[in-house]
């Protein structure tokens, strides 16, 4: 099966050898070399795997990746960088890398990284960042944001809101919190959820146009960003 790869480098020298190497490697290789034609060729192909540069005109490497990932696009990206920072891998990371090369590099350790990140399950990938609306829930960071506002969270109320972005769209039970989070069988007297719901509204949902954490009358609650 032939394997398709993006290569988004503004470097055309460098292009040219990665192109060379992966062709010769049994890939179908496409090249973009500069921001806005990678993001257009990363969200409207199947592709098993992208190569990004980090420093590109016209739209940066970490603004292309929070974008493909929001499209859904689960194909693994290889960033390539010339800054080698450990902040700078990590900020990579975050918006949704999966794996880091520092410029310069050997082919033989690209090719190895490319071909074990397509040897991973997709599904397998961890989830880093949570999104429901115009809420982001950042899992490394811990740190939770509306509309680009920073929500400060006690560590209870980022269990909770994990818990209900990660079942968005579905209905959550009381008992399922209670025996979710606190690890213990339902009380039908305590009013901890009730609490720590409304707590978590006032956070979330206070200063916002529409509300996100829904109550499902008779049922339990709902994170979902529309009716």
């Amino acid at each position: 099966m032939t394997r398709r790869i993006l290569i988004i480098e503004d470097d055309a020298e460098t292009a040219a050898y990665l192109r060379k190497g992966l062709e010769e490697a049994g890939f179908t290789v496409t090249e973009a070399a500069n921001g806005r034609d990678g993001l257009f060729l990363a969200t409207g192909g199947d592709l098993d795997a992208i190569i990004l540069d980090r420093m590109l005109p016209e739209l940066d490497g970490l603004s292309i990746l929070r974008a493909v990932r929001a499209a859904g696009v689960t194909a693994p990206v290889l960033m390539l960088t010339a800054m080698s920072a450990v902040d700078e891998r990590v900020r990579g990371l975050r918006a949704g890398a999966d794996d880091y090369l520092v410029k310069p590099f050997s082919f033989d350790e690209l090719h190895a990284r490319i071909e074990t990140l397509l040897r991973r399950p997709t599904e397998a990938r961890e989830e880093v960042r949570l999104t429901c609306g115009d809420l982001e829930l950042d899992l490394i960071a811990r740190v939770a944001r509306r509309g680009g506002r920073e929500i400060e969270l006690q560590t209870r109320e980022f269990q909770m809101l994990e818990y209900l972005m990660r079942r968005k769209g579905r209905v959550v039970t009381r008992t399922m919190l209670l025996e979710g989070l606190w690890d213990y069988r339902f009380d039908p007297q305590t009013n901890v959820i009730d609490v720590h719901i409304s707590r978590l509204r006032k956070k979330i949902d206070a200063e916002a146009e529409a509300p996100l954490i829904r109550t499902i009358r008779g049922a339990g609650y709902m994170m979902a960003a529309d009716g």
